[in-house]
């Protein structure tokens, strides 16, 4: 007979799974199968998404660096997740951006072989990333649409990376239908259902490269950093003071990362506006921080710029997992295990959110200019 396990608070479950056989779902996957390790760390991250991050008061934010949208992560995954009302902003490289253009044009990208010879590939005027290749032309035919959008009328002014990318967003989906093309685009996608998306780096990308180079054929298209910087953190602000709560979830790490997770020190830090961090944070990322490459380090660790609420570290989870692996299984559990949202439509509240937490701000100028004048003296 069995010995039974003394009842322990460190003791969840007993594993045991049963013997699998065809015709699992991936929820059920996760929630009998991934017992141990970064599968088990997985779980929690699932569980923790529909238990408390999918709730209606919780505003999510979604960071995206690396390759993802080439890999067919934006068409396969976010953009059911902004439908679902799962997503209410996002923070992306600039490439993915770019890259997903792509597929609202009309354009293909492939599987391919990360063992090919990449001479040969230069001579027949093929790109790759990683295992995926596709034609130089759809480079080319993507930077000619870019510009010829930032010489259109509405670019013709100064304005934050939301609206660049709600703009594009809006031809991109006029695109997609005149081409008869079902849901391709991410931008579009976050047009349609008023999903704010940021790009901290925009210099860093071809959509930033050619906004510059719009500006020699009379384009007078300028990025607002300083818009960008109080509207994602007026996001974040205005969820907590309106008395519900904040998540980030976090695919990869780089610049996306960290932007996503300052929000709560420059509300705390920089304008002196009271607050406590993001009360929800799950990562994916096959970093470490040891070595420095883990961006931000672990949540703990965040705890100490104030980017994470201390008492909220339990509801704080990092998989050590590829995102291309560890992104299909949640979305996969959340769409199967949570009802859909309604969808907050943040876009069109911004310039409300901006001056609130402008508002806020102001009423501590007096402590910012002392704190200045204090260091006066170290000049």
């Amino acid at each position: 007979m069995a010995r039974a396990g003394k009842r322990s608070p460190y003791k969840k479950r007993k594993i045991d799974p049963p013997g699998m056989g065809p015709g699992i779902s991936a929820a059920d996957l996760l929630d009998d199968y991934f017992c141990a390790y970064n599968s088990a760390r997985l779980k929690e991250a699932a569980h923790l998404l529909v238990k408390k991050v999918l709730e209606p008061d919780v505003t999510v934010g979604v960071s995206v660096s690396g390759a993802m949208t080439p890999a067919g992560l934006g068409a396969g995954l976010l953009i059911p997740l902004v439908k679902a009302g799962f997503i209410d902003y996002i923070v992306s490289t600039g490439a993915n951006l770019y890259h997903d253009i792509h597929f609202g044009i009309g354009y293909d990208l492939f599987e391919s072989s990360p063992f090919v010879d990449d001479v040969d590939l230069r001579k027949k005027k093929l790109i790759r990333i990683y295992d995926i290749v596709f034609d130089q032309d759809v480079l080319l035919d993507s930077d000619a649409y870019v510009r010829a959008l930032c010489r259109g009328p509405e670019f013709q002014k100064e304005m934050g990376t939301t609206e660049l990318h709600w703009l594009l967003g809006k031809y991109v989906a006029a695109t997609e239908e005149k081409l008869k093309l079902k849901e391709r685009s991410l931008l579009a996608a976050c047009y349609r259902y008023d999903v704010p998306v940021f790009t901290p780096a925009p210099g860093d990308g071809t959509i930033g490269m050619n906004v510059a180079a719009a500006a020699l054929t009379g384009s007078k298209l300028k990025l607002d950093m300083n818009r960008d910087i109080f509207e994602s953190a007026a996001y974040v602000y205005d969820a907590k003071a309106s008395g519900g709560k904040s998540a980030v979830l976090i695919l990869g790490g780089g610049t996306p990362k960290n932007y996503i997770l300052q929000t709560e020190p420059f509300i705390q830090e920089i304008l002196y506006v009271d607050e406590r961090g993001h009360d929800y944070f799950i990562q994916l990322t096959d970093a470490r921080p040891d070595t420095g490459g883990l961006s931000g380090a672990t949540p703990a660790e965040a705890v100490t710029w104030g980017k994470v609420d201390p008492e909220q570290l339990p509801d704080a989870i990092v998989s050590y997992c590829d995102s291309t692996i560890a992104f299909p299984l949640l979305t996969a559990y959340m769409l199967s295990r949570h009802k859909p949202r309604p969808v907050k439509r943040l876009y069109r509240k911004r310039d409300e959110v901006v001056y609130k937490l402008m508002h806020a701000g102001s009423l501590q100028a007096k402590r910012m200019i002392g704190v200045e004048k204090r260091m006066e003296g170290k000049r």
